[in-house]
């Protein structure tokens, strides 16, 4: 039999008062347990062996490692550990949770279990489980907040009003207009309007982030789906461990980028005297940007 090939939305299968619970949340419910599962049973593991001086086995010393890889990771695009102390908890929670969130949607019942469900205004037959970031909307909270929050980190390190004027150069037209420079003022009417594009560019930011891992991932369902109604059980294997790599690749390039937006937001930009020192500091540390 054929299995059906989920739709781009994520389907309803009920509500609670006027909140409709969707089969990608249902996922995204079961993720979040397991994570706060972990976090209990590391938090406890923190106590036995970090309080008492002793060094960590079996599990937390494999997490151990993996935040100390993680750490030399950041370092390379930061060049800074504060900074890279600062990022870790958010990068290594994108990374984390689009990771676990994708090879979840690869376990056996996601999208071949089903219960009775209204979808526009009609009964069907819903399947229970449905990959978290093959929904849109989960994609796009995530980029919004992985954007929004880069700038909360930009004002915190350079302040509102200078983190301000990357975007509306008020205050550098303001300069150049009492300067009677007419260089000046051509050069700060054109940096101007350079500051509105980057508002836009804010935007697409968003847009392909959440677009890109909803698309790969989207395209991984369905492509498994077919393989499973069409061909002989062992047949999709291959595809599924395709779609594992896919998984952490995608859960790479998500977190990697948010980690670039995070640091290019807190970078001094514009023709200050500051900015000019930040940049001959960088060349004597250049920043390296890993290859993914």
């Amino acid at each position: 039999m054929l299995l059906a090939i989920p739709p781009l939305q994520a389907e309803t299968l009920f509500n609670i008062g006027p909140l409709p619970i969707t089969n990608s949340y249902v996922n995204t419910t079961l993720a979040t347990i397991v994570f706060i599962v972990v976090a209990f049973f590391v938090q406890r593991g923190i106590k036995k062996y970090y309080t008492k001086n002793v060094a960590p086995k079996g599990f937390l010393n494999f997490l151990e490692a993996l935040v100390e890889y993680m750490f030399g990771y950041l370092d390379q695009v930061t060049a800074d550990r504060k900074k890279s102390l600062k990022f870790l908890p958010f990068i290594g929670g994108f990374f984390f949770f689009i990771l676990f969130a994708n090879w979840l949607g690869l376990m056996p019942g996601t999208g071949s279990i089903y219960m009775w469900g209204m979808h526009h205004g009609e009964v069907h037959m819903l399947p229970v489980f449905r990959p978290s970031n093959t929904d849109l909307n989960m994609t796009l909270a995530m980029a919004v907040l992985a954007v929004a929050t880069s700038h909360l980190f930009g004002i915190a390190a350079i302040g509102f009003f200078r983190y301000l004027n990357k975007f509306i150069k008020l205050g550098d037209l303001y300069k150049a207009i009492i300067s009677f420079n007419p260089v000046k003022i051509l050069t700060a009417i054109v940096e101007f309007f350079v500051g509105i594009i980057e508002i836009f560019s804010e935007v697409a930011k968003m847009v392909s982030l959440s677009l890109r891992l909803y698309g790969n991932v989207f395209a991984g369902e369905v492509l498994l789906t077919v393989l499973a109604g069409l061909v002989a059980v062992f047949v999709p294997l291959p595809f599924i461990a395709l779609e594992i790599l896919v998984g952490l690749i995608q859960a790479t390039v998500f977190s990697m980028l948010t980690l670039v937006y995070f640091n290019m937001a807190t970078m001094e930009h514009g023709g200050h005297d500051s900015d000019h020192e930040h940049v001959e500091t960088s060349k004597e540390e250049p920043v390296r940007t890993p290859t993914i």
